[in-house]
């Protein structure tokens, strides 16, 4: 006799599959009939570098800003406390990099959020049109900047952002990160797009944007008290009329110093804060925890055929939309940590489950409250 929580059970593993199967199709389309380089677009650029404390491999993701191929560009790096053991390392790369790379410390917080404060001073000091808001955690490529920039060669285009995650996890604090942003934040944001025609919002660690676009909505203090500051400028963007472009760009970002914990709390303090923006759409979500789903109706089903059937379809999609996840954006060194997966799937649940609550959330050592605005 069938129950009514397997029923519900099986409806929320048929809702995974279909899930599942859309992340895989998106996946798979990401990259094509996309042009990677506009060789005739290089418009001079200000790249803004909001620091605060050592990161892992700081020196070296620092660095490799000064190293891009592109004609006509500057860095600036903002650092709040005069105190921050950054600044040592910050100054010996402006020092290697003069004429490209600029130091700006000790500067009074203009918000609650430290991060656009400093990029705030940083706007100001900035020589160029086009501006790259970057995250001090990230490591790039020479051709990071000749791709996303390249997208506004289009008018039509306001804003240029990228995924991101960890390509070489070495912990499993860093793993588990990678995991959740390879295998499902960054398919997750694919069938957004596709359902939306178009993203409405903008992923923090590389936002690509044009001063006069700026300036429409108002500017960086429009979002000096927001946490959410890279949902509100992609958002902000595309109610001007413009459209949000995720490059094909994905940032490697490492994770090497997260814990458990750390992994946990900030994706604690995203969930709230997409809840508290994106109001009901929050709660479809539901409907991408197949792996969740099977193993209950597993446990609560014994020997059932049913339950076996829709238990091993939606596991096994969710193995195949993973791996095509890890080959179409090449990162071939989380195939290791595949083993991971099913717990990764857990937590997320447990993570998504503790977001529909609450308002507080840990940021950069501080306790803060979300309000409906981000």
């Amino acid at each position: 006799m069938i129950t009514v929580l397997q029923i519900i059970l099986l409806l929320l593993i048929t809702a995974s599959i279909v899930f599942y199967s859309g992340c895989a199709l998106c996946t798979l389309g990401f990259k094509r009939n996309r042009p990677s380089v506009f060789p005739s677009f290089h418009e001079p650029v200000s790249i803004l570098i909001s620091v605060c404390g050592l990161d892992s491999d700081a020196a070296a993701n620092w660095g490799s800003f000064c190293q891009q191929d592109y004609p006509n560009y500057e860095v600036l790096f903002g650092v709040m406390d005069k105190q921050d053991q950054a600044i040592p390392i910050l100054k010996e790369i402006v020092a290697q990099y003069p004429e490209r790379a600029q130091l700006f410390y000790d500067l009074p917080a203009r918000g609650i959020n430290h991060k656009i404060s400093n990029m705030m001073y940083l706007y100001e000091a900035s020589q160029h049109e086009i501006v790259v808001l970057a995250d001090s955690d990230i490591q790039v490529t020479p051709n990071y900047l000749t791709t996303v920039t390249a997208p506004l060669a289009d008018p039509s285009i306001g804003l240029v952002t990228c995924g991101y995650f960890d390509y070489n996890p070495k912990t499993l604090g860093a793993a588990l990160a990678a995991y959740g942003r390879c295998l499902d934040f960054i398919p997750s944001v694919l069938v957004a797009r596709f359902l939306d025609k178009g993203i409405k919002f903008a992923i923090g660690p590389t936002m690509v944007t044009r001063k006069t676009i700026l300036e429409k909505y108002g500017g960086l203090q429009r979002v000096v008290n927001r946490i959410a500051d890279d949902y509100q400028m992609g958002k902000m963007t595309a109610e001007l009329g413009y459209r949000v472009e995720l490059s094909e760009y994905i940032l490697n970002n490492d994770c090497t110093n997260d814990t458990i914990k750390d992994v946990f709390l900030r994706e604690l303090r995203w969930a709230r804060t997409v809840r508290l923006n994106r109001g009901s759409e929050y709660y479809g979500l539901i409907f991408s925890y197949g792996t969740v789903y099977s193993l209950l109706l597993l446990l609560l089903s014994p020997g059932n055929s049913l339950a076996i059937l829709f238990s091993t379809i939606a596991l096994s999609l969710r193995l195949i939309q993973a791996l095509i996840a890890i080959y179409y954006f090449n990162s071939p060194k989380l195939l290791k940590w595949l083993w991971l997966l099913p717990f990764r799937d857990i937590m997320s649940f447990i993570i998504w489950l503790s977001g529909t609550v609450g308002r507080r959330m840990y940021w950069r050592g501080r306790w803060l409250e979300i309000t409906n605005e981000g």
